[in-house]
């Protein structure tokens, strides 16, 4: 039974009064909700446009067509998804718990959720292939990741991610039959069997993240005794190859500890997700702990661009460019951004 304070802030009403088989509908009300539906929006109007300032900065300037800034581009496109899809979406249903859209808009939307999602775990995980690459073998990284590899791999990824959710559905019967779907008429609500979502947390969560973390453990050992090195180095004399190589080493260390934060950010924020899986099959709820767990992982779309600002100066220099419409003159593409190694 809800309690009294709770029932004079949600007015329940009929998904389509017309209709017998019709969800009841829950409109969340008041000042706070108003607040809470004004800031959502603002966070994902924010997180399009931060993401677009990265997807325009890489895609346009030639200095930045580098292996893993193509894959910061591919973080950057599912996160975009994120704050052009899935935040409206998730924003409509926080405020009104009704589905208007039809059955295969709800599919869509499904789709695009997961993709976005299992889209930026795949590009996480090249990441940290490619900064364990750099870091353990600085001299033949340029060798052994190139673009077109990066491309092909990008490709890969998210051509396994579309397979995967797609089968996820078939084997739920969600691309058989639309009863599934919905338990009475204006809902959008996946019901995944138990069994999938043991499937999902593994390989969609405890894999991936063990590889990460694996990876990053030993990027923070070997960046440890590179700075030992290179504190020793400091003191004697040395060529100016080692003194390449050195550098070398420490610019990919430091971007690999860059790129650490957005890892460990996102894995913050889905241990709580993954957790609540365990213990409710259905993917999406009107609960408010479950928005709240949603929610934790639309915000890591917004943070990615945020710790690019902070930590790249290439970033800050390329959104200048673009802010000012500088991008539109011809040689601007060809500019140098690199004022120092990042």
């Amino acid at each position: 039974m809800e309690s009294k304070h709770y029932s004079q802030n949600i007015t329940v009403q009929y998904c389509f009064p017309y209709i017998n088989s019709s969800c009841r509908k829950e409109v969340r009300t008041g000042p706070a909700y108003i607040f809470l539906f004004f800031f959502l929006s603002c966070v994902s109007v924010f997180t399009v446009f931060l993401n677009l300032l990265v997807i325009i900065s890489i895609s346009h300037f030639k200095q930045l067509h580098t292996p893993t800034n193509l894959l910061i581009l591919s973080l950057a496109v599912a996160d975009l998804l994120v704050g052009m899809f899935v935040m409206p979406v998730n924003i409509m249903q926080l405020i009104d718990s009704c589905w208007y859209l039809g059955e295969m808009a709800c599919t869509v939307s499904l789709v695009v959720s997961f993709m976005s999602a299992s889209g930026s775990l795949c590009s996480l995980v090249l990441i940290a292939v490619d900064r364990y690459i750099a870091v353990t073998d600085p001299l033949l990284y340029s060798m052994k990741i190139t673009v077109c590899k990066t491309v092909l791999l990008i490709i890969i990824g998210w051509s396994f991610v579309l397979f995967y959710i797609l089968t996820c559905l078939y084997s739920n019967d969600h691309l058989l039959s639309s009863e599934i779907f919905t338990s009475c008429y204006g809902e959008c609500v996946i019901y995944v069997k138990y069994s999938w979502v043991l499937v999902d947390l593994v390989v969609c969560f405890l894999a991936p993240c063990s590889v990460i973390l694996v990876l990053y453990s030993i990027i923070f050992k070997v960046a440890q005794r590179q700075a030992k090195a290179v504190k020793a180095v400091m003191t004697s004399v040395m060529t100016s190859n080692n003194h390449e190589a050195q550098s070398s080493n420490v610019s990919e260390t430091k971007a690999a500890k860059t790129l650490s934060i957005t890892i460990f950010v996102y894995l913050a924020c889905y241990i709580p997700y993954y957790i609540g899986s365990l213990t409710d099959s259905s993917l999406t709820s009107s609960s408010m702990v479950w928005t709240v767990f949603i929610w934790l992982i639309n915000i890591t779309s917004s943070v990615n661009p945020l710790i690019y600002a902070i930590f790249y100066p290439w970033f800050r220099a390329s959104v200048k460019y673009v802010l000012t419409c500088k991008i539109f003159v011809y040689p601007s593409s060809r500019l140098n951004l690199f004022t120092k190694h990042v």
